[in-house]
């Protein structure tokens, strides 16, 4: 623990019962003007642009990031409640068409410092070798300029800062992890009674919730609200993790500012600060070097609108590919009915995972494949899911008294990226006098298959542990891709050190730059690429 300490002091940055931050850390922040011509300013604070954030400061950079949403303080911002928790997501307009349209939400967007971590399950799994090169092995997606050996190292520093706990992982690249699993409940339990049944093999984690005292972090209490913010701040995530030992080592973070444009020199074609607004007040923040990390929504609208003579079809788009390649990841969930209580919610919703299923199968007619996680859905969510199913009125009623009956399962399939799945810019403009963002997302064939297959899979597993109901809802998570990394400018925005290809002192450093998204929840990745990108420009600093 005193080498994560070296590197990231954040467990012990928190009140000495692990509530809340340090009051002198964000009351005594440094602050700079806007006429500071900063050595670097970034825009959003979520996984990846904290990450830069800690690791620029802590190389004595003076860094400020300017976050859209509110700075959260979890003691009095937090409820365990699912309606009070809305104001977690990004909930600015946005429209979406394609034949298969994707709901944006709590799902796959954040609000506020900290990000869609904020309110995400705190699963964190590393990405395949195989996710790099997919193209080159399998004839789909893209290959990365980079390979898992690239990133191996910043997993491993992310998985002892964050911290992560699980058992030994035998899929993809083996390795153990920092802490020890989690105890299992219900759901967990059913999920690996299913699993051996069927012949599967399930492993408890891998999550980012401290499995006992972490610096001045508290254990988890299995409170079961992952998903709407970690109370106790047992579940780690940008907002207590890197963001106060950022703040330690001299970096500002400014919230509610809406960045709203990058500002670029017509002469030397590098950008020179962004256009952001406060308080309804317009602003501009000069800085050598501007990063992006708004994810994979706000990142290529913000592109788009950065427009200018030497980018009259938005900044970095001389290619036509801002915007372009985004994906989803297929989350079908199946749900079964047991005699005997099973009470889901009281534990951390992803408790046991299989990727037994992840890498393409030879045998099968699609590729690339799917990972398997125990969700535990509230009862809002729950009410969601029933009602998918047509039951209205008496019956759902019925359904939900028997709420503490059910186990769910949940599975994440590799959606393949395509070039017409994209961003652009609505007609309609929002509060800001910002064009919203349009997206549209359209599946293939290929993502059917991996729909149905997935959805057949965790039907065995419950009904192998003993269900006499399945009930399964089609659904979407995790956005990645918009703006993503290539080796060449014809074929992506920034290159592998998530420099974008046009501006030289632009940087993009969040989920939009993944030109694959695997079968893994991805905020353990992004914040592992925004650690190699940040350690890549400290090397070119010096």
């Amino acid at each position: 623990m005193s080498e994560v300490r070296e590197r990231n002091e954040s467990a012990w940055l928190m009140t000495a019962d692990g509530s809340r931050m340090e009051p002198g850390l964000r009351d005594n922040m440094r602050r700079f003007d806007d006429d500071d011509e900063v050595d670097l300013v970034i825009v959003g604070c979520g996984a990846g642009g904290s990450t830069l954030l800690q690791r620029m400061a802590r190389a004595g950079a003076r860094v400020v990031a300017l976050d859209a949403g509110p700075f959260w303080e979890p003691e009095t911002d937090w409820v365990s409640d699912e309606a009070g928790s809305h104001h977690l997501y990004w909930t600015e307009p946005r429209k979406i068409g394609g034949s298969d349209p994707v709901p944006l939400g709590s799902n796959n967007s954040g609000r506020g410092v900290g990000g869609s971590m904020v309110h995400y399950a705190g699963y964190a799994p590393r990405f395949h070798p195989s996710d790099f090169r997919t193209r080159t092995n399998d004839g789909v997606g893209a290959d990365w300029p980079i390979d898992y050996g690239n990133l191996k190292s910043y997993y491993e520093l992310i998985e002892e800062e964050l911290p992560v706990s699980g058992e030994d992982w035998p899929w993809g690249d083996p390795h153990g992890y920092p802490q020890r699993p989690h105890p299992v409940g219900g759901n967990g339990e059913l999920f690996q009674r299913g699993a051996l049944a069927c012949g599967i093999t399930a492993k408890v984690g891998p999550v980012a919730i401290s499995n006992g005292r972490f610096g001045n972090r508290p254990h988890c209490i299995y409170r079961g609200f992952c998903l709407q913010g970690c109370k106790v701040n047992a579940k780690a995530s940008p907002l207590i993790t890197h963001v106060p030992d950022a703040l330690a080592h001299g970096a500002e973070v400014r919230p509610d500012s809406m960045v709203t444009r990058i500002e670029i020199d017509q002469r030397t074609g590098r950008a020179t600060g962004v256009h952001y607004a406060r308080g309804g007040v317009s602003r501009f923040q000069r800085a050598s070097m501007v990063a992006v990390a708004g994810y994979s929504i706000e990142t290529p609208r913000l592109l788009l609108n950065s427009t200018s003579d030497r980018f009259p079809n938005g900044l970095c788009n001389d290619f036509d590919q801002v915007g372009r390649y985004l994906m989803v990841q297929g989350a079908p969930q199946t749900a079964g009915r047991f005699d005997d209580e099973v009470r889901m919610w009281k534990a951390p919703p992803p408790e046991v995972s299989s990727e037994q299923f992840y890498e393409t199968d030879p045998g099968k007619p699609y590729k690339r494949g799917f990972s398997i996680q125990t969700v535990s859905p509230l009862p809002i969510t729950w009410a969601e899911h029933v009602s998918a199913q047509g039951y209205w009125g008496a019956d759902l009623r019925n359904y939900m008294s028997d709420y503490v009956h059910w186990a769910c399962l949940g599975s994440l399939c590799e959606f393949l990226a395509l070039p017409d799945n994209r961003v652009t810019l609505a007609d309609e403009k929002d509060r800001h006098g910002m064009p919203i963002a349009r997206f549209d997302y359209s599946q293939c064939d290929n993502d059917r298959a991996l729909m149905k297959a997935a959805t057949g899979v965790m039907e065995d597993i419950l009904k192998g542990a003993g269900a006499d109901e399945v009930i399964t809802i089609n659904r979407y998570a995790h956005l990645v891709g918009g703006a993503r990394m290539a080796a060449t400018e014809q074929k992506g925005v920034v290159d592998a050190d998530c420099r974008s290809f046009a501006v030289p002192n632009l940087l993009i450093v969040d989920g939009s730059v993944l030109p694959t998204q695997g079968s893994a929840n991805p905020a353990l990745t992004i914040m592992a690429v925004a650690a190699r990108a940040a350690a890549r420009l400290t090397q070119q600093r010096t």
